[in-house]
């Protein structure tokens, strides 16, 4: 008996030991974990740091370089002679020291060397494409598109071009920009107000005889006539302008070195002065300068407009 009470004795004493043991290595393991001292990483802890955001492009200010795209605007068609380009007064690109263009604001004595027109008078969105590849060859800074009116002035509101295929058309354009010139930053103006250049030259009798022969039908058509079927028609075509900046605005935010002046043009109030005087409808020498004054704003401002500025 007394032999086998000292085997139990010692049996029971290891056992003690043992779990004593066992105990300890678990309390050290837990200070381990505690402290973060452990071989083993805490879950969801990684040694390697989180890798930072990719920053969005700061605007560049001061661009070295300008390709402009677009309409007969920006051709200043009619601001020289009648029915006739002169480009030396674009707003964008031009050379006339009255205008004192974009380009000559930005570029200086280098404007004539480090600037390119590939506007079309008569072109509309379908042409942009086009036009924005051959400026994307020249791996500008910045581009500036203005585009719109010539889709909107069609021979009867049911030619106009549709809002869809203006959004396809003006998205193929600035991937065709992105493929060739990745890092060109845009500047987007947004469509004239037509309706109010209408109200605007109507009364002219040189205006309206020269509105006569199919400049902007849709819109400037008949101006003398008030009847609802008209004002219906001038409507339309208002309500399809307001599409088209809203589509330039929606296609320019997605894309982030893109600039739409906000309405900027379309809310400008053209006088008599700031239009051509043989059309009534492009704009003068002083139109373009007053046009290259608002672009001059934007793209040199620290922020993009916002609607209203």
């Amino acid at each position: 008996m007394r032999r086998r009470n000292r085997t139990f004795r010692a049996r029971t004493a290891a056992v003690a030991a043992l779990a004593a043991a066992a105990l300890a290595a678990g309390a050290l393991a837990a200070c381990d974990v505690a402290s973060g001292t452990s071989g083993q990483r805490p879950p969801g802890k990684s040694s390697r740091p989180s890798p930072s955001p990719t920053p969005t492009p700061v605007w560049d200010r001061s661009p070295r370089s300008l390709a402009a795209v677009g309409d007969s605007i920006t051709r200043g068609f009619d601001a020289c002679q009648v029915l006739t380009d002169c480009p030396e007064v674009s707003w964008a690109t031009g050379s006339d020291a009255t205008v004192n263009s974009l380009a000559t604001r930005l570029l200086g004595a280098s404007a004539a060397q480090r600037s390119w027109n590939y506007a079309r008078s008569g072109a509309d969105v379908a042409d942009l494409p086009e036009q924005m590849a051959q400026a994307a060859a020249h791996k500008p800074e910045l581009v500036t598109v203005m585009v719109g009116a010539n889709d909107a002035c069609a021979d009867t509101v049911d030619r106009m071009t549709p809002v869809e295929d203006f959004r396809a058309s003006f998205e193929k354009s600035m991937a065709r920009l992105r493929r060739d010139a990745p890092k060109a930053q845009v500047y987007v103006t947004s469509v004239p107000d037509l309706k109010r250049l209408w109200a605007t030259g109507r009364d002219d009798p040189l205006g309206a005889q020269i509105w006569k022969l199919g400049i902007c039908a849709s819109m400037l058509g008949d101006a003398q006539d008030e009847s609802p079927r008209a004002q219906q028609r001038r409507d339309t075509v208002q309500q399809r302008v307001v599409a088209y900046n809203g589509v330039l605005k929606d296609v320019c935010a997605k894309d982030e070195r893109c600039r739409y002046d906000g309405g900027a043009v379309f809310d400008f109030r053209f006088t008599g002065d700031q239009l051509s005087r043989w059309d009534w409808f492009h704009p003068s020498r002083n139109g373009q300068q007053r046009l290259a004054e608002i672009a001059y704003g934007h793209v040199t401002a620290a922020e993009a407009p916002r609607a209203g500025e």
